[in-house]
């Protein structure tokens, strides 16, 4: 752990308490962000995420998926986005805890002087003035389809992300959906596999119209496969695939041999521990006001995923300016004798200096 000014423990073992400026639930991208926000502003945060790593959803499901809508950048995979945030908030020293989950909030404070004490699964305990919700959607799972003995393929030849592109090379590759997931791969695969085929239930999708529009151009190029029918068995031993058993719309049965397959039929998000915390929920999210992102608790704000607002956009570039707003309502919480003056970083030399730059 860091041994910073405004954060130490009480005590000697593992279940003391941990006193910080904030706590930040989620070290995905937003949360990251939110680390250099409350940086800059001289707020120290510790980040807890159920994860092994940094990085959330970008890190986990798709690492090598490029992102075009990132400002400054006109293609950087989930990855590299990851990477250089991670780099961008080394000058604010966070601490991370990993593989923990949080479990129970406390609320110690007042509305005016905002206190909480979270605890994890972990046996970890914190003590706050800020908590910042950062989940996304909450912890998420792939949805397994329905097939007999799926569980022996998995993690060999049945995959639900692609976390290295490689492990597909020179590969007959199956994905199965008909979501953006599984048109996205498709383009992305058919290059470095042996031959690609996609499978839905049905000739319509719901990926975005230049991926179908693309797909099917390969079709007709002969360059990949589109078959419309359903998967309803495996075959293969020891866990690697050698085809899947399907029929197709007038149940006539059929083989798709392959190496790999990837069934993408979406995610279950569980919300959590959060539920329980006595906030505000409108349809397993939080709603907050568009002025400081806060949740109707004082001194817990909801940014990223997780949060609900008239006209909200799920993307990563609208959770990084939620973060910075609801930095500066946080700065009140941490230091209300101290009156926040905003400065842009290229005209401040403090905010330079904090940087690394000046």
């Amino acid at each position: 752990m860091d041994a910073r000014d405004g954060d130490h423990r009480q005590g000697n073992n593992m279940t003391d308490i941990i006193k910080t400026d904030a706590v930040i639930v989620g070290a995905g991208p937003v949360g990251l962000f939110a680390v250099f926000e409350l940086g800059l502003l001289d707020i120290h945060a510790h980040l807890i995420d159920i994860l092994p790593k940094p990085g959330g959803q970008c890190a986990e499901l798709y690492p090598e998926k490029p992102i075009y809508d990132i400002p400054g950048f006109p293609t950087i995979s989930g990855q590299g986005i990851v990477d250089n945030l991670m780099k961008q908030i080394e000058p604010f020293h966070p601490t991370f805890h990993f593989n923990e989950q949080v479990e129970g909030l406390e609320v110690l404070g007042t509305p005016e002087a905002p206190l909480f004490r979270v605890t994890t699964d972990g046996g970890q305990v914190f003590e706050a003035k800020v908590v910042i919700i950062a989940a996304g959607g909450g912890s998420f799972q792939p949805k397994r389809p329905p097939v007999p003995g799926i569980e022996e393929y998995e993690g060999k030849s049945v995959f639900y992300a692609v976390r290295k592109m490689e492990t597909f090379r020179g590969k007959r590759v199956l994905l199965v959906g008909g979501g953006d997931s599984a048109l996205d791969w498709t383009l992305n695969l058919q290059p470095i596999a042996e031959r690609v085929t996609l499978m839905h239930r049905r000739d319509d999708f719901r990926a975005a119209p230049h991926s179908v529009n693309g797909m099917r151009e390969l079709v007709a190029a002969g360059k990949m496969d589109l078959i419309i029918g359903q998967m309803t068995a495996l075959k293969g031993d020891n866990g690697e695939l050698s085809a899947v058993a399907c029929k197709d719309n007038a149940n006539q049965t059929f083989d798709v041999a392959c190496d790999a397959m990837m069934p993408f039929f979406g995610l279950t998000m569980k919300l959590g521990p959060i539920a329980h915390w006595g906030l505000n929920l409108h349809e397993n999210l939080l709603p907050v006001d568009t002025a400081k992102f806060e949740t109707n608790a004082p001194g817990i704000f909801a940014v990223g995923d997780i949060n609900t607002y008239p006209g909200k956009l799920k993307l990563i570039l609208s959770g990084f300016h939620e973060v910075a707003l609801a930095a500066q309502k946080a700065h009140r919480y941490v230091y209300p004798d101290k009156k926040l003056l905003f400065q842009y970083t290229t005209s401040s030399t403090n905010l330079q200096k904090k940087l690394g730059v000046a």
